[in-house]
């Protein structure tokens, strides 16, 4: 069992928090966000301190951590409290629901894959993915770091998708795609060909825009 400090005061830590309390071996000890962020010292009834000075309370050396954040900034703020932890010296668990079905795939650290996704054989992830709820991810692909897919996202098979990619709602990736670092997909678009890096795509057949993806989201 590790005791795990999660990052954040939003839905997202305060979902990771029921997760991991009621569906893993895993105890959460407390929370940490940013100090600007700080509204208060207790968060779930646990103790709530300041990122700034959590290698001290809570030292790496007896606890693990988790930053289960959103997509924003093209997982790029995800990134960056990722890196700042791992740089306190953490280490991190990743939490992948008992209602998921794998095959022995190969998943990095501080993954969230939520209930129903099916991850087929032969595809690896990376560090720092989130996948929630009901994804099929197909067989013999690669999911770099610092990828995000939203619900009811299909990747066909033999696909590659580069880091920083958030894949919305009902989206759709065609089979032996090459999915360029930094693509959004709308909801419900789908892609027939591999994308530009940071583009945005949206419509069935998705067309890119001419916006950059991290300026959209």
């Amino acid at each position: 069992m590790a005791k795990v400090i999660i990052f954040g005061v939003m839905d997202t830590a305060e979902l990771a928090h029921f997760y991991l309390t009621h569906d893993s071996e895993h105890d959460v000890a407390a929370f940490t966000v940013s100090r600007e962020y700080m509204t208060g010292t207790e968060f779930q009834g646990l103790p709530l301190v300041a990122f700034e000075d959590v290698e001290t309370l809570f030292p790496p050396q007896e606890y693990t951590f988790f930053a289960p954040m959103t997509g924003r900034n093209m997982n790029r703020n995800r990134e960056r409290i990722y890196l700042e932890a791992k740089a306190k010296g953490y280490e991190f668990i990743s939490y992948i629901s008992s209602k998921a079905t794998l095959f022995g795939n190969q998943i990095g650290e501080n993954c969230f894959i939520l209930e129903d996704n099916t991850i087929q054989p032969f595809t690896t992830i990376g560090n720092n993915v989130v996948l929630w709820s009901g994804n099929h991810i197909g067989h013999h692909g690669q999911i770099k770091d610092h990828v995000f897919f939203t619900s009811h996202v299909v990747m066909s098979g033999h696909c590659v998708i580069e880091p920083y990619c958030f894949f919305g709602v009902n989206s759709t990736i065609r089979d032996f795609l090459h999915i360029g670092t930094g693509t959004l997909v709308g909801m419900a678009s789908a892609i027939y060909k591999d994308t530009d890096e940071w583009g945005l795509y949206l419509g069935n057949p998705a067309k890119k825009l001419p916006q950059p993806s991290y300026e959209a989201y």
